[in-house]
Order: C-alpha cells, then sequence, then structure tokens
C-alpha cells in the first residue's frame, strides 16, 4: 500500500460570537511525510457549522479514497457521525423527537465526504495541549472574517 493512502487529519472550528463571523481549519498528514493546512471562513455562523466545515473540507481535500484518522475536539461532530447520524437517515433526517436535525445540510456533506474512505474518528480535549489540535485552532481563527468595518 501506498504510505499516502494513509491521511492523518486534525480538524477544528471557531466562531466569534454564536452566531457570528467563524473559520474553520485542517491539517492534513500523509504517511509519505507529506502535510497541507486548509482553512477557511465564513461571515455569519455557529461553532458548530465550522467544526463540521473543517472536517469535510479536510475529507473532500483528499483526491483518491484513503485510510484517515481524523481527530476532532467537537463532541458534536464525534457522536454526529458516530452515534446519531445512521437514526437521522433511518428517520429522513429527523431527530429522536422527530425535529429536523440542525445543519442538515452539513451533515448530508460529510456523510457523502466520508463514504469515499475509511475514516476512523477520534476524540481529543480541546485547548489541552495536543500541538496538532492548537495548530487546526490556529488556523481555525486565521479563517474567521474580519468583519470590524462592515
Amino acid at each position: 500500500m501506498n504510505p499516502n493512502d494513509h491521511v492523518i487529519i486534525h480538524t477544528d472550528g471557531a466562531c466569534k460570537g454564536n452566531p457570528g463571523p467563524g473559520g474553520w481549519g485542517a491539517i492534513l498528514q500523509t504517511g509519505g511525510g507529506h502535510e497541507k493546512e486548509l482553512w477557511g471562513g465564513e461571515p455569519l455562523t455557529t461553532n458548530n457549522r465550522m467544526e463540521l466545515m473543517a472536517a469535510i473540507m479536510a475529507l473532500e481535500a483528499l483526491k483518491r479514497p484513503c485510510r484517515v484518522d481524523l481527530h476532532t475536539d467537537s463532541k458534536y461532530v464525534m457522536q454526529g457521525v458516530t452515534e446519531w447520524i445512521r437514526g437521522w437517515k433511518a428517520r429522513g433526517w429527523k431527530t429522536a423527537d422527530k425535529k429536523p436535525v440542525k445543519n442538515e445540510d452539513l451533515w448530508r456533506r460529510l456523510d457523502e465526504a466520508r463514504s469515499r474512505h475509511e475514516v476512523k474518528w477520534h476524540w481529543v480535549k480541546g485547548h489541552a495541549g495536543h500541538a496538532l489540535n492548537e495548530r487546526a485552532d490556529g488556523l481555525a481563527n486565521r479563517g474567521v472574517p474580519d468583519m470590524r468595518g462592515r
């Protein structure tokens, strides 16, 4: 197997106000020693949407099917993708209380992006000294649009 077919991803989202301007960041590292940083943002969003966007954009950046270890500090993303999404899909994108799933557009996009890869999901405690999580946080903050003067 090509060492570049295994990718380690660290993601984070940030929001100044919730809702407010927000950003997402991701670091992709291949077994072959390559590294790529991604970031972006939106003028009016939520922290959860930015956490989802970080994972989506990282997975969508992969050019071929890969084995992926994706690290997130978002329990919302972690639980959503490993526990809740199967039920949401079975209920037509409704929660157990029969309410519409929040951020359904992004959950659908994440579900599609992950389907192309073999993804293992890992939760890490945020702001706890994990070097790559801290770097992803820095990228997410870089992605927050500067809304001063607008």
